[in-house]
């Protein structure tokens, strides 16, 4: 009982991090921007965060670095890709190796160092009830944060004027655009909260989650936060969903090899990757039903007056 409850655990944790970057990619997708930097923001937002807590002894400082340092990325790649009108995809690609040489140059004299001992956090009386408890009651305030962003995107985008319009830029800017919105100033909006989000959840990994910094920690978990947006087709509760279930599946490589099962590990380090080819490939089998969820103007420059 104690070992699935430690594993239900490890998953909503695990969970989080591509909950909070998977939130912020959708923001962006929904306004109409691709963004495939979200592996370098997490990277430079994740050296971010663990200096400043180092410095300061501060997580929430560290939170606010990785929201900036994601947000200051996010704002570069904008000012490209709708200014400029630069290629969404070769910018993003370019976000995402400048970020994982630059964290890796910046974080060289941290590579030793590491946070004190992290707070512990529990919800009085529901973390003492067995299993339940240790499973969904013990975690960090930004796991139950997650849940709540999820909530209030879903508000957002479907039961509030604000939300219909970043939809309205996502679907038809030209139309927007005709009707009096400034769609480049919204969407550049969109793709700097994103930023500040992936930059939240690269936070969230050096300073809660391994509360070290590691040259490339990450890990793909930027690339997997993109394949989340698909899988969900662009939906917010959709979004937990499958964190939870990558979450799971990265976790369980851990749970194995701790039951003792004799499988190499190297097999094991890719059941994530795996796990999201196959989700993949079996929604792309639909591709009528990608084409219904996916905003029309994903991915496509927008010329004011064109």
């Amino acid at each position: 009982m104690d070992s699935i409850a430690l594993l239900i655990a490890a998953t909503l944790n695990a969970g989080t991090v591509l909950a909070i970057a998977g939130l912020g990619l959708l923001i962006n997708e929904r306004a109409g921007v691709l963004n495939l930097g979200a592996e370098g923001m997490m990277l430079v937002a994740a050296i971010a965060g663990f200096a400043t807590a180092v410095h300061t002894g501060s997580d929430v400082a560290g939170f606010a670095a990785g929201m900036a340092a994601g947000a200051l990325m996010a704002a570069a790649f904008g000012v490209l890709v709708i200014w400029f009108n630069t290629n969404q995809y070769a910018t993003g690609l370019a976000l995402s190796l400048f970020g994982g040489g630059f964290s890796a140059f910046a974080g060289i004299q941290y590579t030793q160092q590491k946070l004190g001992d992290r707070a512990k956090f529990e919800i009085p009386f529901l973390a003492d009830i067995p299993l339940v408890g240790p499973a969904f009651f013990k975690h960090h305030p930004m796991v139950y944060l997650a849940v709540l962003g999820v909530v209030a995107l879903s508000w957002f985008l479907y039961r509030s004027r604000g939300g219909l319009v970043l939809r309205a830029v996502g679907e038809a800017p030209e139309s927007a655009h005709a009707l009096g919105y400034p769609v480049r100033r919204l969407r550049f909006l969109a793709v700097i909260v994103g930023g500040a989000l992936c930059g939240l959840a690269g936070a969230y990994v050096s300073v809660i989650y391994t509360p070290l910094w590691v040259e490339g920690m990450i890990a793909g978990k930027g690339w997997i936060a993109l394949a989340l947006t698909t899988f969900a087709t662009w939906r917010p509760a959709r979004i937990l969903l499958g964190a939870y279930l990558f979450g799971g599946v990265t976790m369980l490589q851990f749970h194995l090899q701790g039951e003792g099962v004799q499988i190499p590990s190297q097999w094991l380090s890719m059941l994530p990757y795996l796990a999201t080819i196959v989700v993949l490939v079996l929604i792309s089998r639909n591709p009528t039903w990608i084409r219904v969820n996916m905003p029309a103007s994903l991915g496509k420059p927008f010329f004011p007056g064109s």
